[in-house]
């Protein structure tokens, strides 16, 4: 089943719609669909999420404050408003420089 946890129709701001957690990551499923999704992301200073790798191409943008997302073990730091994508298949990482908010979309196909 397809769903969101945010309303159509109804405008919002991506940083006022999650909040931080201490010492965690906290995210929001935006939209969720077969076709692919939408996750909203809140890091505390210094959270990471740990090398991996997706079977679909996706890309990040940073809403809030810093972080730094390594593709191919070369790193990258993105504040408000920088985006990058990240390649299907190759192996990825983000981490929180200081606290940060992400928007990420993966299109799968």
């Amino acid at each position: 089943m397809e769903k969101s946890i945010f309303e159509p129709g109804n405008k919002f701001r991506f940083n006022e719609s999650v909040d931080y957690s201490t010492d965690g990551i906290v995210s929001k499923q935006v939209l969720d669909r077969t076709v692919g999704n939408v996750t909203l992301f809140a890091f505390d200073k210094g959270q990471r999420l740990s090398e991996h790798s997706a079977p679909f191409d996706a890309m990040l943008q940073v809403v809030e404050g810093m972080g730094e997302v390594i593709i191919n073990k070369i790193p990258y730091q993105l504040g408000p408003g920088e985006t990058i994508i990240m390649p299907a298949n190759i192996p990825h990482a983000v981490n929180a420089i200081e606290k940060f908010k992400m928007v990420l979309t993966m299109i799968k196909g």
